[in-house]
């Protein structure tokens, strides 16, 4: 039996086998001595539950709305300084592949270290709060891409780190889908001194500057595109990237290949010309028969958590 919790000043587990309480701490039960706040306790079955999950409401003032945000959170934390942290757009698609099962499993297989996850819902205005935040597409989209960029350093990077005492984690790794993934590639390319990996989905990088006409250019108006080429190599960053040959059916150039595979593979092009090595720091995964849709991405994340943070057996045999 494990008895997990967390205080204001400590976020841990331990074995029944190993409990032991400073006097101050009261026993768990005594949970009105708690701020309830910063409080949660929770006994598992050994070996049945690897991860617990919790909702928050955060009010941004960038954005001027509440943000929903859903916490995939270990439950045999012994140092929170050392766990692997990931936010991950569109958390509200995350339920639907039922997320926090594939983690829990994944985690007591042995397939995957234990990560602390979140899930960010998205709101009405999707298009214009995912985006990048330097330009709009062509259309205007993406005005508040920006102000999004501000909510995730200013207001909920901050109060996780407060809430979940995690003043440092060992690494962060911004994941989405679709516009999402756009989103998080934009925020992780111009911030990425505050991050480690990110993880692409069916990523729209078709996102222009411009209508496509006579006068459109693949290698001009492709905004992502742009930004990797006049942005710095940062070499600790490693990228992962995913579409499927389903994604959809337009093809800008008639070459033959869907857009979405050719705007991932030319966006891996660039980031390879910039310094970055190709399968080393990139990854990229190109299901067959694979959907611009939930089902395939969930079909896709087992793969991305393997990638980012493969289980490693750190127990020597006597």
């Amino acid at each position: 039996m494990y008895f997990v919790y967390a205080n204001k000043t400590k976020l841990f587990s331990t074995s029944a086998n190993n409990i032991w309480f400073h006097q101050k701490n009261y026993f768990l039960y005594h949970s009105k001595y708690f701020y309830k706040k910063f409080i949660f306790v929770l006994m598992v079955i050994e070996n049945e539950l690897a991860v617990r999950t919790e909702r928050l409401n955060v009010y941004s003032q960038f954005l001027q709305r509440n943000v929903i945000i859903d916490a995939y959170l270990p439950t045999t934390i012994t140092d929170a300084t050392q766990m692997p942290l990931i936010l991950i757009n569109d958390g509200q698609d995350l339920p639907k592949f039922d997320f926090a099962t594939m983690l829990n499993n994944m985690v007591l297989a042995h397939e995957i270290e234990p990560i602390i996850a979140f899930g960010i819902h998205c709101s009405a205005d999707r298009r214009n709060e995912y985006g990048t935040a330097c330009i709009t597409d062509y259309k205007g989209y993406g005005a508040k891409a920006e102000a999004y960029t501000y909510f995730i350093f200013e207001e909920l990077l901050p109060y996780l780190r407060q809430l979940y005492n995690l003043p440092n984690v060992r690494e962060k790794a911004f994941a989405g889908f679709s516009l999402g993934a756009l989103s998080a590639l934009d925020i992780v390319w111009n911030k990425a001194n505050q991050f480690d990996k990110v993880g692409c989905f069916s990523g729209s990088f078709w996102w222009r500057s411009r209508h496509v006409d006579d006068t459109y250019s693949e290698d001009l108006d492709r905004i992502m595109h742009q930004q990797i080429r006049a942005g710095n190599y940062a070499p600790w960053l490693k990228l992962y990237f995913q579409c499927g040959t389903l994604d959809e059916q337009a093809d800008r150039n008639g070459n033959g290949v869907i857009d979405s595979i050719d705007d991932t593979k030319e966006l891996i092009d660039e980031l390879v010309k910039k310094g970055y090595h190709y399968p080393n720091d990139i990854y990229y995964n190109q299901m067959e028969g694979g959907k611009h849709d939930v089902p395939t991405w969930g079909l896709a994340m087992p793969d991305f958590l393997k990638w980012g943070w493969p289980y490693i057996n750190t127990e020597i045999d006597n």
